[in-house]
């Protein structure tokens, strides 16, 4: 088993917040397999890589030795989370939760060991509360705790309606973690007080109270909003090979390294290599390929990976380029040269100014990947495809 030092190292990876990390190193200390718990509302019957952030994290804990509970929240999915919410939202049903609960468990298990991870629904001892248990538990919390989480806040500041019914949300949601004795409670940055809530209620029980692990709210294809099918800037884990890989590919460079920070299983060892190669003149774009064949593999297998990225380059540097497209070759340092004077010097922008612009307003894609750095430098021997605006296009090659 892994020491506490470096079992803290892996569990702070993509980590937004640890409640508390010292806490969290005297259970480790223990030397006893910790009980770590996330739970997840069934709302939909598909996943994206936003909702794998956080399951990514329950498989470092697996992968460390500890018990893992992956709870369905069949019982309070039918409450309904409103976390973020400006508007009650409407509860699903029973039936409606548990045909979601299936296929997310199948979709789970692609990222943990389902031999090794234990299932529950919260149904199971939040049924047996009754009315009596149900009155019982609402009185350990007052309304003006409630309202100090920010999303029922704002909306009693702005006389929007509450359901009572959402205020049992967060109770629930912290009973289970009584009923569970849970260690270490998992979940995004949004469930933090929820989270909260579960440590209180643990005292109150005469329990030890959870660690909380947060973990950020991934961002979406267009790098600002969060993730989401809504936003349509989403990529699902059960989406085509090819769709997935093209989506990946699509990403700024900036954004690539938070999706490898949070999504990739490699070590960060790797990863500060990457982006030692990457300052040292690798292009970006290979990194990228790297990822998006990890994330096609992990959910397709690797057959489909190879598949995919033979696909898209089929697509992108054959499929739709022009058969006259302007064959450029460049001299180059040993430092390499920069990109903005191989716009200017292939004719494809007028200036190197005006290279930088276009670079800064997502105008230029090299081999089909929208280039965000106008520091990158080509090296000597490489070859890409250069692309500014909608029309100008040439092979670039630097000698």
């Amino acid at each position: 088993m892994a020491s506490v030092q470096e079992a803290l190292e892996l569990i702070r990876r993509g980590c937004d917040e640890l409640i508390v990390e010292d806490e969290l190193a005297k259970k480790l200390a223990q030397g006893r397999p910790l009980r770590v718990k996330l739970g997840l509302d069934p709302t939909a019957p598909d996943l994206h890589l936003g909702h794998t952030v956080v399951i990514n994290k329950l498989r470092h804990f697996q992968g460390l030795g500890h018990q893992i509970q992956f709870l369905i929240g069949d019982f309070t999915g039918m409450i309904g989370d409103p976390t973020g919410k400006n508007q009650t939202r409407p509860p699903l049903t029973r039936e409606e939760i548990l045909a979601n609960a299936t296929t997310y468990r199948e979709q789970a298990f692609k990222i943990l060991d389902p031999d090794k991870t234990q299932i529950l629904f919260n149904s199971e001892w939040s049924d047996k509360l009754g009315a009596e248990g149900m009155i019982r538990l609402a009185a350990r919390y007052t309304v003006a705790r409630m309202l100090e989480r920010d999303d029922f806040g704002k909306r009693y500041r702005a006389n929007q309606p509450i359901a009572i019914h959402e205020f049992l949300y967060p109770l629930m949601q912290g009973y289970d973690s009584v009923a569970m004795k849970a260690d270490v409670e998992l979940g995004g940055t949004d469930q933090k007080f929820n989270l909260l809530v579960g440590r209180e209620l643990q005292r109150d029980f005469g329990q030890e109270p959870q660690v909380i692990v947060t973990t950020p709210l991934l961002e979406g294809l267009d790098g600002v909003n969060k993730m989401s099918k809504s936003l349509g800037n989403y990529v699902g884990i059960s989406e085509p090979p090819q769709e997935i890989f093209g989506k990946l590919m699509s990403v700024s460079d900036a954004l690539m390294w938070r999706y490898i920070e949070l999504l990739s299983f490699e070590p960060m060892a790797t990863v500060r290599r990457w982006r030692d190669d990457v300052a040292a003149g690798r292009n970006p774009r290979e990194i990228k390929v790297l990822f998006a064949k990890e994330i096609v593999a992990r959910f397709h297998g690797a057959a489909a990976a190879g598949q995919a990225e033979a696909a898209f380059e089929e697509r992108f540097r054959h499929g739709r380029l022009p058969d006259d497209m302007p064959q450029v070759t460049l001299q180059g340092t040993a430092e390499g040269l920069p990109v903005v004077q191989a716009l200017k010097q292939a004719g494809l922008t007028a200036s190197t100014t005006e290279a930088a612009r276009m670079i800064e307003q997502g105008g230029v894609r090299l081999d089909g990947a929208r280039l965000e750095d106008r520091a990158l430098r080509l090296r000597r021997g490489q070859t890409v495809v250069a692309q500014v605006g909608k029309r100008k296009l040439a092979r670039i090659t630097v000698t």
